[in-house]
């Protein structure tokens, strides 16, 4: 199983790359059934994997000028306070054993795994539906509108404390759709929120879990050789036309999840 999780880290990277956004709900899937890592863990680490794998991504998209840093601060700000918040606050809160059911019991790790997997499965809806249907772009970048930014940071900044993910799903059509950022910035601009986000959530953890260095190193560095890929391989592929595919593979990805968790 290890080759096939060392595999899969190199795919999660390509999909970051390819698509912008996607890969990093992949990344606790991948820890928890493929390395056997634990649930809550799993999501730390994974919040390293994608902020890492995530800076050097977005590398190329600095030097081509595709990044818009006031859109990083206005939605990365609200992101990153939710994130600190729930890592350090709600996360811990959450009892070990939350409820039982005749002989089931809703732990910890299944709920977080739960919740994971109902945000695969809306993501997949989103990757499927935007294939489908493109998304607006102008290249005139309209004015913020700033209670829905900052409500959206928000929601992207408690998704990614809580469950590991770093919400390019969620960030890329609000970039788009919302701040009117063209496809190339909205993606590079994702990146760097998500980096920011993702690294931000993992050192407000660093007094609850204990890391396995070597291999979190690792797994980041096959996801980083992946993202270069990809980021090339977007280059002569539009990779918003691979969407729909990668959707529909979430999405029976996310249900699995659920019945492994509940009846398998």
């Amino acid at each position: 199983m290890d080759i096939a999780g060392y595999i899969a880290s190199i795919f999660i990277g390509v999909s970051l790359g390819l698509i912008g956004g996607g890969g990093s709900i992949l990344t606790v899937p991948v820890l928890v059934y493929l390395f056997h890592v634990d649930a809550v863990l799993a999501t730390a680490y994974s919040l390293f994997i994608v902020g890492t794998t995530s800076v050097a991504g977005s590398f190329s998209y600095f030097k081509k000028g595709l990044v818009d840093m006031k859109t990083v601060a206005v939605f990365g700000i609200p992101s990153t306070v939710a994130v600190f918040l729930t890592r350090a606050y709600i996360v811990p809160a959450i009892p070990q054993d939350v409820f039982s059911i005749g002989s089931f019991t809703l732990t910890k790790g299944i709920l977080l795994l739960l919740l994971f997997a109902l945000l695969m499965v809306f993501a997949a809806y989103g990757m499927i539906k935007n294939g489908r249907t493109t998304m607006e772009e102008t290249t005139k970048q309209q004015p913020y509108n700033y209670p829905l930014v900052l409500a959206e940071g928000t929601v992207v900044g408690m998704l990614t404390g809580l469950v590991g993910a770093g919400g390019g799903f969620l960030i890329i059509p609000a970039l788009v759709n919302f701040m009117r950022l063209p496809m190339k910035t909205a993606i590079g601009t994702s990146l760097v929120i998500i980096a920011i986000n993702s690294l931000a959530g993992f050192l407000f953890s660093l007094s609850h879990i204990a890391i396995h260095w070597g291999f979190i190193l690792m797994i980041t560095a096959l996801a980083i050789i992946g993202i270069l890929a990809g980021s090339y391989i977007s280059t002569k592929i539009d990779g918003r036309k691979l969407k729909p595919a990668f959707g529909w593979f979430v999405l029976i990805m996310g249900v699995y999840i659920i019945l492994k968790e509940t009846l398998l």
